[in-house]
């Protein structure tokens, strides 16, 4: 990293002392990550795939979003005029910008004891993003279960219903609908043909009672070609 040079560009964008100190000690974080774990590069030969996995390695690690790392980051990238970088790492921080704005609270899910919800709250778990961050692995959701009293199988629930909640109108109710039918990760829904799902949908609510109306034929097929689109967040 051209450290000076870079100092020497925020500085003339109008960055204060203490902004300047913090973006180059993130830079440095994303520098050591690529020196470590992708063959020892250096900030400016990294790829967007590099990008990508430091951020999914991140936000495991800290669990926490990458949002202030992408903000510091962008910064490098439009010092070395590097416009493939800066456009993925634009995006990136938006999708994590748009989830925070879009961010759907546990407790709201159809059919979730509220107990369970707040031995999450308690320790800082309040909606979806949060959820999927904190119960990404088995090994994660086990600890959560330990330190909650929660069943590992309730915090298994909770996580399913918060990657669902990824795809655009499936929040409290047609997470429950789509989960309690079976359809309990965004990579089943990615296999799933219109249809037949339409169909399956109309059928489980008729013959379970379900509380909530089946999904319209639009909803479906957003849902489905979505799923295809999103990356895998969760490991089982």
């Amino acid at each position: 990293m051209d450290e000076d040079g870079f100092r020497q560009f925020l500085k003339r964008g109008g960055r204060t002392p203490h902004t300047i100190d913090n973006v180059v000690k993130i830079v440095r974080f994303y520098e050591a990550y690529l020196d470590k774990f992708a063959e020892g590069k250096v900030i400016e030969q990294a790829t967007p795939d590099d990008l990508v996995t430091y951020v999914d390695w991140f936000e495991r690690e800290e669990e926490k979003s990458a949002k202030g790392q992408l903000w510091a980051i962008r910064y490098y990238y439009r010092f070395i005029n590097n416009k493939p970088m800066v456009m993925q790492v634009s995006e990136l921080r938006e999708e994590r910008t748009a989830m925070t704005r879009k961010s759907f609270k546990l407790r709201n899910f159809l059919g979730i004891n509220t107990t369970y919800v707040e031995k999450l709250e308690a320790l800082g778990i309040h909606d979806v993003n949060q959820m999927r961050t904190r119960g990404r692995t088995p090994d994660q959701r086990r600890e959560l279960s330990i330190k909650t009293d929660i069943p590992e199988e309730i915090i298994l629930e909770l996580v399913k219903l918060s990657d669902l909640a990824r795809l655009p109108g499936v929040k409290g109710i047609r997470a429950r609908l789509y989960y309690n039918a079976g359809i309990d990760t965004v990579e089943k829904m990615a296999e799933q043909n219109p249809d037949t799902l339409l169909v399956a949908m109309r059928e489980f609510v008729e013959e379970t009672g379900f509380e909530g109306i089946a999904p319209l034929p639009k909803e479906i097929e957003s849902s489905i070609n979505t799923a295809k689109k999103l990356p895998k967040e969760i490991e089982y």
